[in-house]
């Protein structure tokens, strides 16, 4: 079903509904990234490998040597750079030993994976990351125009601004899961992590996915509010 076409079947008090919802679950979706790292970093890993030797361990499997481990301030500021080739940790997943900090590691060496073998999905969310970029910084001028004035130029603005936003965050899903499925295999492959241990490696990954799923679903019912508001 089309943005457009689920506009015409929902009216905008049950858009604005579905709206509140999500944003309850976004907020749900941080309590339980917080709560789940929380409790997996005080739980230390058997082999006591750091995030970035658990990193490096995947990457070096892969057979990757040219992706540059960093350490970066921050709570739970962990990324991968594709540009420039460089997967930055946090301090307490760079040195930690914890089944989160291992997880969180692996999960991003699974991005260097994706890189190195060109998967489709990350290539697209890379290609959509300089319009995306403009689009976030269209924002502010579309939620007060377009949501609090109802300006009808800044209505389909907002309309072009959250279509690219959504489409960012769908494609950003596979990508997610994607890294998270190639992080707990290859922890277990390489004797990282116990399999007796991965419940609290999944359990962390699985609270993260939980923050994109909220992104793409903010994403898509202002999309529809902003459709129905223009078609009203």
């Amino acid at each position: 079903m089309t943005p457009f076409f689920a506009a015409g079947l929902l009216s905008q008090p049950l858009i604005m509904v579905l709206l509140i919802l999500s944003f309850f679950f976004a907020l749900y979706a941080q309590y339980r990234v917080s709560s789940a790292y929380k409790k997996n970093v005080k739980i230390l890993s058997r082999g006591r490998i750091t995030g970035r030797e658990a990193a490096e361990a995947v990457m070096s499997r892969a057979g990757i040597n040219d992706v540059e481990i960093t350490e970066i301030r921050g709570h739970l500021t962990d990324h991968y750079d594709p540009t420039n080739k460089r997967l930055a940790l946090s301090s307490e997943n760079y040195r930690g030993t914890s089944l989160a900090a291992l997880g969180v590691s692996a999960h991003e060496a699974g991005h260097a994976i994706q890189h190195k073998v060109g998967y489709t999905m990350l290539k697209t969310r890379m290609a959509l990351v300089p319009i995306t970029q403009i689009s976030s910084q269209l924002l502010p001028l579309v939620i007060i125009g377009g949501f609090f004035f109802h300006i009808t130029g800044l209505i389909t603005l907002g309309i072009a601004v959250y279509a690219v936003l959504t489409v960012f965050h769908l494609v950003t899903l596979p990508v997610e899961f994607d890294a998270s499925s190639r992080a707990k295999k290859e922890l277990v492959g390489l004797g990282i992590v116990d399999r007796d241990e991965m419940p609290g490696v999944s359990e962390t990954l699985n609270a993260a996915a939980l923050t994109y799923v909220a992104a793409f679903l903010g994403s898509l019912l202002n999309l529809l509010w902003l459709i129905s508001a223009r078609r009203d």
